[in-house]
């Protein structure tokens, strides 16, 4: 008895011609071209998901020296006097603080300073 595989393989291609979509050219019509174009996409997609992250934390360490710079300290100092002082905040709501509350910033640098000496 021979195997029939029409429909199958129709339906695979129609999954891999429907994760084109958008592509330009032929790379989202022709099968051969979209799959080796989607297998990339789907590959770069799943690395860059974990570089976000990467790329976010230096953000928000950056912010937070720059904010923390013009009460003399610099970005590691004033972690090492957060540790000390017992505050633990994360560095994505520190940068948020410092960038939208400068006042409520300003308490947590001077506890942090305190800690410090």
């Amino acid at each position: 008895m021979r195997v029939k595989r029409g429909n199958v393989s129709r339906q695979r291609h129609k999954k891999v011609l429907k994760l084109a979509k958008g592509f330009r050219g032929s790379r989202r019509t022709i099968f051969r071209v979209a799959n080796q174009a989607v297998m990339k996409a789907l590959k770069f997609a799943y690395r860059d998901r974990r570089n976000k992250r990467r790329e976010l934390r230096r953000l928000w360490i950056t912010r937070i020296n720059a904010a923390v710079r013009p009460y003399g300290l610099s970005y590691s100092r004033f972690i090492n006097g957060l540790l000390k002082s017992g505050i633990q905040v994360n560095r994505k709501f520190l940068a948020d603080v410092a960038a939208r509350d400068p006042k409520a910033f300003e308490q947590v640098v001077q506890q942090a300073k305190t800690a410090l000496a």
